[in-house]
């Protein structure tokens, strides 16, 4: 496992750096955002975007890895937040790749050219072998990102949090 370059490799568009408080704005936002966050059971606060942000601070810290935030590399404008997270479901603990855009910013692809970032540095950085991603089923835009990312259907079961989740999964070793 080479833990060297803590983030993914900027993409043509996109830049990832860790999360920092200096981002609570941005995440309060994007988190806070009803439509972005309908198919979680409901939108954050701002005290909850400081702990999603702290949150993932001690992923970086215990695991290398986390949710990132995404930036367009040209401007620098916040898009958003894509990583890696470890994720239990059904009693087996798995890598997930999320991601969450701004709502004025979805259906440009950024999701899936971060999460394909995502999943590369999963496979030859982290070396993990094996990647999901955890869907709301009426979550159509996040299940064609998961696919064009080469994860596939595997199951439908419930969330820690009891709603109905779609789990897609690839073997990448």
């Amino acid at each position: 496992m080479d833990l060297g370059r803590r983030t993914p490799e900027d993409t043509e568009r996109l830049a990832f750096a860790e999360m920092t408080v200096d981002d609570l704005d941005d995440m309060a936002a994007l988190l806070g955002d009803a439509d972005v966050m309908r198919y979680y059971p409901r939108a954050k606060d701002r005290a909850e975007a400081l702990g999603w942000i702290r949150w993932n601070q001690d992923l970086y810290q215990r695991e290398g890895f986390g949710l990132w935030t995404i930036r367009l590399r040209e401007t620098g404008e916040f898009v958003g937040d894509c990583g890696l997270t470890p994720q239990e479901v059904d009693g087996t603990i798995d890598i997930e790749v999320g991601y969450h855009v701004r709502g004025d910013l979805q259906g440009h692809g950024y999701a899936t050219e971060a999460a394909i970032a995502c999943r590369d540095h999963a496979r030859d950085r982290l070396g993990v072998e094996r990647l999901i991603a955890i869907v709301h089923p009426d979550n159509t835009p996040s299940q064609r990102v998961a696919e064009k990312i080469g994860l596939r259907f595997e199951r439908a079961t419930t969330s820690r949090s009891g709603l109905p989740v779609r789990v897609y999964a690839a073997r990448l070793a």
